[in-house]
């Protein structure tokens, strides 16, 4: 098991939610009607699951640890990172709003633009993630991939206790999200 295994199970149920989400923001371009209830569910899950628990294990777990082994904090991949998790939680309350307007008003314009706005982020976010920094920290941190994981399996349920849910939860909301073109 590599030092970024469960990070790297999270990017595989977060590429999900990006998914149902180009599909809403196409559902809506195309003059469908999405229930609340699903676009709670989207929220929620990038709220809760990718900014609090994900990114959350990251700026607790790896990030301290890669910095532990020489990886600067300042000016290199982690501030790059810690950076882009602020633009997901920004992009995340544009959603928010958006969505608010959406309901109250059928304004689906907003939403879409919003939508698709996180949607090409966090895939970018994700590709720099495993493709750069993951290889990085796998090589940097072998060495100490049973620390790493165990620190990681740690730090996941304190995320998850903090918003009342388990990772359970979120892989059932993200198998049985319905979105019928």
């Amino acid at each position: 098991m590599s030092p970024t295994e469960s990070l790297r199970k999270d990017h595989a149920l977060i590429e999900k939610m990006i998914n149902a989400l180009q599909t809403i923001s196409s559902l809506l371009n195309n003059g469908k009607q999405i229930p609340e209830s699903i676009l709670n569910q989207a929220i929620d899950f990038s709220i809760n699951f990718t900014n609090t628990c994900h990114h959350g294990k990251e700026e607790e777990s790896l990030f301290p640890t890669l910095e532990n082994k020489g990886m600067p904090r300042e000016g290199g991949p982690i501030a790059r990172m810690l950076y882009e998790h602020q633009i997901t939680k920004t992009l995340a309350e544009s959603i928010i709003k958006s969505t608010k307007n959406y309901i109250s008003h059928g304004d689906y314009k907003e939403l879409v633009k919003d939508i698709d706005s996180y949607v090409q982020h966090v895939s970018l976010h994700l590709s720099k993630e495993n493709q750069r920094l993951f290889a990085m920290a796998d090589i940097i941190l072998k060495d100490q991939e049973n620390q790493v994981n165990n620190n990681l399996i740690e730090v996941e349920p304190e995320k998850f206790n903090k918003i009342g849910s388990s990772r359970e939860h979120y892989e059932k909301l993200i198998n049985n999200i319905n979105l019928n073109e």
